[in-house]
């Protein structure tokens, strides 16, 4: 049997439960994260010498406590802006296609994966090239339920590439359309 491993091990911090990340990083990842989020190319870049899988590997290691902590901040600015124009999304009440066939949809989930009181944890991230899976779950931070939970993988060409594929599984166990006033917090 393989030995279990931290799946954060070297990355800059970590989601895999509520507490872990300190305070001083927070604003710091999302200052990162609208970084990253403005080095993302009209055209996708192609994967050759100087753009390796290597490279582009590193980029969504280094991207993703910035992805978490902007889910946990209900940054929509920044979620919206790691998608290229073209994204793919399949999921249960997908497919969608381009930025806007989702939006409705998404920030519904937005809104009830970052509302006060519950805490999103990734327990599992792995990175192959291009390919970032994870599992994620949303805790009530008073009853500790799951509200939420799912599973994704992001085809994302690094910083300068963005999220072009995104499949997920996701499922709802209280709510399934956010009230207005867990809309209004999201950034948009």
């Amino acid at each position: 049997m393989p030995a279990r491993r931290n799946y954060y091990l070297n990355l800059k911090a970590n989601y895999s439960q509520p507490g872990l990340v300190p305070e001083s990083l927070r604003q710091e990842l999302i200052e990162e994260g609208l970084k990253y989020v403005a080095m993302k190319e009209a055209t996708l870049p192609a994967i050759d010498a100087n753009y390796t899988l290597g490279i582009i590997e590193q980029e969504n290691k280094d991207w993703w406590p910035t992805h978490c902590e902007a889910l946990r901040q209900g940054r929509g600015d920044i979620l919206t802006g790691e998608y290229r124009e073209d994204l793919v999304y399949f999921c249960q009440d997908g497919p969608y296609s381009g930025l806007e066939q989702q939006q409705e949809r998404e920030k519904h989930w937005w809104a009830l994966i970052a509302q006060p009181g519950v805490t999103m944890v990734w327990p599992i991230v792995m990175f192959y090239g291009e390919h970032t899976f994870f599992e994620w779950k949303c805790v009530d931070d008073e009853t500790h339920e799951t509200i939420a939970k799912g599973n994704v993988t992001w085809v994302r060409r690094g910083h300068r590439g963005g999220c072009y594929l995104k499949t997920e599984q996701l499922t709802f166990y209280r709510d399934v359309f956010a009230p207005d006033n867990l809309l209004k917090l999201i950034t948009t």
